[in-house]
């Protein structure tokens, strides 16, 4: 019996169903839409909508900066990928300032023809156009990849510092 289990099962063990959640969350803010059965949608939305109002938090300007770690640390108990957190974060928690609550759609497609499963799409309500998400992606793949060359030249212009202090403490 399930008496006053509140809890979705899914017919999956508690670890399954938590990291299977974690990915359908982080693939909804990176697409901003993703594709599943009406139970899994179901489940996620209300996982995704705490997350964008914990996100949302840090857009008040009252909050002091330890607040804005502790509502990044508690996001990034679920969501692993960090352009994903900094996406929520600096994105989709402004998009949604203005809106209590009520930051998620679900729409339902009708029936999958393999099993005839209930499927539905679940998007977030202030969804950005695929070309804008593209050129978002693109921008912040060519920064990421600027601040590592970045690091490398630093971590190579250390070596060859400590290389000259080791020979200079050498020669004396």
């Amino acid at each position: 019996m399930r008496k006053r289990n509140k809890v979705k099962q899914l017919h999956r063990t508690s670890s399954h169903r938590k990291a299977m959640l974690n990915n359908m969350v982080t693939s909804l803010f990176f697409h901003e839409q993703i594709k599943s059965t009406v139970a899994k949608v179901k489940a996620a939305r209300s996982f995704a909508e705490k997350l964008i109002t914990r996100a949302k938090k840090n857009t008040i300007d009252q909050i002091s900066n330890e607040d804005k770690i502790h509502n990044i640390r508690q996001i990034e108990k679920f969501i692993k990928q960090k352009e994903v957190i900094h996406k929520l974060v600096n994105d989709i928690g402004p998009r949604n300032k203005d809106r209590n609550g009520g930051y998620t759609r679900i729409i339902r497609l009708g029936k999958r023809s393999s099993d005839s499963s209930e499927m539905a799409l679940l998007q977030l309500v202030d969804k950005k156009d695929l070309v804008e998400l593209k050129e978002e992606r693109k921008a912040l793949r060519e920064g990421l990849k600027k601040s590592k060359k970045e690091k490398t030249t630093v971590k190579e212009t250390d070596k060859k510092d400590l290389k000259e202090k080791t020979k200079k403490e050498k020669n004396k």
